[in-house]
């Protein structure tokens, strides 16, 4: 019966928070931001008042900043905990974007302040130590979108550039050994000096003057491909493990206590997989 009165009055329902999803306070509070755009605050004050509930002014001021905050948090998560096109080097670019936003907030919010400061600490507590990371930039540097837009702190763009011209010198280094293993004493004793080294140099000089943003744009780069391949490997998240141990416990329950491996691995191959196969 509530159900039917909310749809009748708002055109749409509302959502239930629950523990499994973290963001799910956020999603019921913005659809009820949604209905009152979209249709009111008549449609809201309507059901408030057939189940007894008060739904102030200022409760409603409050709830649509609360969504303005949390929203640019929602967008930064669901980004990192994505399973496809995320890369570790889109941790830091995100963290950034997502610090800035919840500065400018910061200046203009009148009653979310505490959580936008809650949040601003708990994102130091977590990752302020990992910022300046040399890998974690390199990540950041060797993602074609972001090259050297990932942070407007010139002094760490040029420290991690350095770190991963020295990767590529290293490259260039293992791939004249190798060939000095079949060359004479002359050569090997030399090798450092042929141009090999200034061709990796100059392919990641060439790689930061390409206009163009696309993953493909690495295999015109072949060393810059294998140094992004070795930083960028990692997911931001562990969110694709959580999801495939919910999924398993989702089939391994009380009633099918006696399914062998075999048939649980298969199935649950199955179910992840079916998005393939639809």
């Amino acid at each position: 019966m509530a159900a039917e009165i909310v749809e009748d009055e708002c055109k749409l329902q509302l959502i239930s928070p629950n523990k499994t999803l973290w963001n799910s306070s956020y999603m019921a509070v913005e659809r009820i931001i949604r209905i009152i755009q979209e249709k009111g605050e008549d449609a809201i004050r309507n059901v408030c008042e057939e189940f007894s509930v008060k739904l102030s002014p200022d409760e409603i001021a409050f709830l649509t900043e609360y969504c303005t905050v949390m929203k640019p948090v929602v967008k930064a998560l669901n980004i990192l905990q994505s399973e496809a096109n995320t890369h570790m080097g889109c941790l830091l670019p995100v963290i950034v974007q997502l610090q800035e936003n919840l500065n400018r907030q910061e200046t203009y919010s009148r009653m979310c302040q505490p959580l936008i400061g809650a949040i601003q600490d708990g994102i130091e507590k977590r990752f302020g130590g990992i910022m300046k990371h040399p890998e974690l930039i390199a990540a950041a540097i060797l993602l074609p979108k972001f090259k050297t837009t990932c942070t407007e702190r010139t002094d760490i763009i040029e420290a991690d550039l350095v770190y991963v011209r020295q990767h590529l010198d290293q490259m260039a280094e293992t791939a004249v050994e190798h060939v000095g293993q079949i060359s004479s004493d002359e050569e090997d004793f030399f090798s450092s000096m042929k141009s090999k080294r200034s061709q990796t140099i100059g392919e990641l000089d060439g790689y930061l003057a390409c206009v163009s943003n696309g993953i493909e744009l690495l295999n015109s780069f072949p060393h810059i491909k294998k140094t992004f391949s070795k930083v960028n490997t990692g997911l931001p998240a562990s969110a694709a493990c959580e999801r495939l141990f919910s999924c398993a416990g989702l089939l391994f329950t009380a009633k099918r206590a006696r399914m062998n491996s075999t048939n649980f691995e298969n199935q649950k191959l199955l179910k992840l997989n079916r998005k393939f196969i639809e």
